[in-house]
């Protein structure tokens, strides 16, 4: 097992997309930020950093009152330049529509019900959205590096999976089915069924409305000169994501369900053949002295002898409380090694204090950069 050398991706000039992924509560939305501003600061490199997730963590870490789907420069560097940005997946669908279409189809395909279903709340909408908007950024030519941070585990997973399961949903069977039943068709595949379209189309107007066939047959139609492209362009950008100018991190805590998720997460990501390039392991906590739990007690109990009050014997303790703390942890981070012996790892202390500003981003990152690890 080697050490992950943080200043060294980050400076790779050749690398072009570092995504910090793993399960909710393990810091990446930090780290992801933490790592953007050392690339603008440190090594030069225009960056932009951009988050999926909706929580606001990033935004007042970055000393901004909010994030929207524009990048908004960062002020307050000490040098180079960021910008920053949160993904807005209904936004990002309208804009890509909008960019591939007339206007007036742009129009209607906006005020169709089915569409702003789609756009808004379909399972998978902001995962394919996401690789829109990074595909939008990588063909800006804007910024050197792009750090993303990515949902929660399991779900960014489906950073992975949505542009093609969406891509099925979208040019599957029953969606053609409904396609071919635009009002107005002399022969739709509908009337052909004779019956049975008629069994289907009460079944669903009870269910979902009267309107829904329609709702969907006009999108579908509408979207019909664009949905090619958004196909080729989501392949694209996985392509992209395949290459070396991509690096992955996985990010985790000493915690059996967060280590799990990181070890699912680095197996599918190796799997895919996506360039995974290391592990971050946050929040472990810090022991100041290598004085083993059994013998920092032993020697607090020799002291109480002679004063049960005395603060030193209480330090110790204290100490060994912490060395207990650690070496726990430090089972259960070893199972993470075991399972992926090939990738590097960086191990970083429990910081003094929530990480709310840029200094606190800056001191993360030193950290991490600068981390010898412990294990």
């Amino acid at each position: 097992m080697s050490d992950l050398d943080l200043d060294a991706l980050l400076s790779d000039e050749g690398k072009h997309v570092i995504a910090c992924c793993g399960s909710g509560g393990v810091g990446k939305t930090t780290t992801a930020a933490a790592l953007a501003l050392r690339a603008a600061e440190r090594h030069g490199r225009r960056t932009v950093v951009l988050t999926i997730d909706p929580a606001h963590r990033l935004a007042q870490s970055l000393g901004m009152e909010a994030l929207d789907n524009t990048p908004r420069p960062v002020k307050g560097l000490e040098d180079g330049s960021l910008d920053a940005m949160m993904l807005d997946m209904k936004r990002t669908f309208d804009d890509v529509v909008a960019s591939h279409t007339t206007k007036d189809r742009a129009a209607e395909i906006f005020a169709n019900p089915f569409y702003q279903a789609v756009s808004s709340t379909f399972s998978g909408t902001q995962e394919y959205m996401a690789m829109e908007k990074l595909g939008q950024l990588q063909a800006s030519g804007r910024w050197d590096l792009i750090v993303l941070d990515t949902p929660p585990s399991r779900s960014a997973l489906d950073f992975l999976d949505a542009p093609a399961r969406l891509a099925r949903f979208l040019d599957g069977r029953i969606i053609r089915l409904l396609s071919a039943s635009t009002p107005g068709s002399r022969r739709s595949m509908l009337s052909l069924m004779g019956a049975s379209a008629a069994v289907f189309t009460r079944v669903f107007n009870k269910i979902l409305g009267g309107h829904l066939l329609t709702d969907v047959a006009e999108f579908t139609a509408s979207l019909e000169d664009t949905f090619g492209g958004f196909r080729k362009r989501a392949e694209a950008t996985f392509r992209a994501l395949q290459d070396d100018q991509t690096s992955f991190l996985v990010v985790a805590t000493p915690e059996p369900a967060a280590i799990n998720e990181a070890v699912y997460f680095s197996r599918r990501l190796t799997e895919e053949r996506m360039p995974l390039d290391g592990m971050i392991l946050n929040r472990l906590t810090p022991v100041r002295a290598s004085l083993p739990a059994e013998r920092a007690l032993g020697a607090a109990a020799a002291l109480e002898e002679d004063d049960p009050e005395n603060p030193v014997a209480a330090a110790l303790r204290t100490h060994a409380d912490l060395a207990r703390r650690r070496t726990a942890e430090q089972r259960v981070a070893a199972r993470y090694g075991a399972a992926c012996p090939n990738i590097p790892q960086v191990w970083l202390p429990t910081l003094g204090s929530e990480v709310v500003d840029l200094e606190g981003l800056r001191s993360f990152g030193a950290t991490a950069s600068g981390a010898a690890n412990t294990r």
